[in-house]
């Protein structure tokens, strides 16, 4: 496993990390909770030592899973969750400073920690990125020690844009083999600024993995 800094954070992560969106089942199925800590088990072994999860997945069973698992990890496991998709309706309205403080408080629980590695914007409604009260709030709960840093999980390269104008320390986007314009038009931006690149969806939904023919 190769290894480097992400970004400002001064984490030293590992270049492959576990995405945990499914984490203990497949698609539609119950949550396996021996399955789920198997999986994070085997990818330890790995030498991945870094797990990308967000409060809504498996409806909170990932957090809580991955908080359970790491209580007795001697070594540094870093966690990445997102926020904001617990929202509903997911509309900007409801990215405001007293809802983005409940969903760390939520999260510190799931994950039975006092502080958060990293928390992301969880591709929050364009409006968000210029919503000066959502990003005042990230930086109280920084100050507070509640975060040590925050980012954004987007969908368009104009939002990533948009959030490099904040202290942010991460930017979750999609890039893969049919998604190359991130390289062209952000990585160097975000570089400057010391901002780490997480890649999303790398294998494009599974197009990649060289199970599909033509």
């Amino acid at each position: 496993m190769n290894y480097r800094i992400l970004g400002k954070t001064g984490f030293k992560v590992s270049e492959i990390s576990l995405g945990t969106w499914q984490l203990g089942s497949k698609w539609g199925e119950p949550f396996d909770a021996d399955k789920a800590w198997k999986t994070l088990e085997a990818a330890c072994e790995q030498g991945i030592n870094l797990f990308d999860t967000a409060d809504i997945y498996q409806d909170g069973n990932s957090e809580k899973t991955i908080g359970e698992f790491l209580k007795n990890k001697k070594e540094k496991i870093y966690v990445v969750t997102k926020c904001g998709r617990k929202l509903n309706p997911h509309v900007a309205s409801g990215y405001n400073a007293r809802n983005i403080r409940q969903f760390i408080h939520d999260s510190l629980q799931n994950l039975q920690r006092e502080q958060l590695d990293l928390v992301l914007l969880h591709c929050p409604p364009s409006e968000v990125y210029q919503k000066q009260e959502v990003f005042d709030e990230l930086n109280r709960l920084k100050q507070e020690g509640l975060i040590a840093h925050y980012g954004v999980s987007v969908e368009r390269i104009s939002e990533a844009l948009e959030a490099l104008k904040q202290d942010i320390s991460a930017i979750e986007i999609i890039f893969n083999m049919f998604r190359l314009r991130p390289a062209e038009e952000l990585f160097d931006q975000a570089q400057q600024k010391q901002v780490g690149i997480i890649t999303r969806v790398p294998l494009a939904s599974g197009l990649l993995t060289g199970k599909f023919t033509e």
